[in-house]
């Protein structure tokens, strides 16, 4: 099977592995499910962003976690985004959560052209 890379965007690998260890190796486990090309039910699709934008959820002792990633580029799959979610209220995403996540997307697709070339 040819799995695709994992392209960690900004400081989205620095932000995952400051994760509780239980969380971000459920994470890491379903990212490596998606590698291999496998649908990961839980996977919220983030329209706002565009197709191919997901959301990956976790809890742990209390507190909320997410990791934003695309899927639809052709050479890896680009993890945007891995944070703790600070709000109790809302199911939104935070303002300054939403623009990291865009520019860091334009940045994945600006990746994936020059590893095309």
């Amino acid at each position: 099977m040819n799995d695709k890379a994992v392209v960690w965007v900004g400081t989205s690998k620095d932000d995952i592995s400051a994760l509780p260890v239980p969380v971000k190796a459920s994470f890491g486990h379903r990212l490596r499910l998606i590698q291999n090309g496998k649908a990961v039910m839980e996977a919220k699709a983030l329209p706002q962003f565009g197709s191919g934008v997901f959301e990956l959820r976790d809890g742990y002792d209390g507190e909320a976690y997410r990791i934003m990633y695309v899927i639809n580029l052709k050479d890896a799959i680009y993890v945007l985004h891995a944070f703790q979610k600070k709000s109790k209220s809302g199911i939104g995403l935070p303002r300054r959560d939403a623009e990291l996540i865009a520019q860091r997307l334009k940045l994945a697709r600006a990746l994936s052209r020059e590893a095309l070339t």
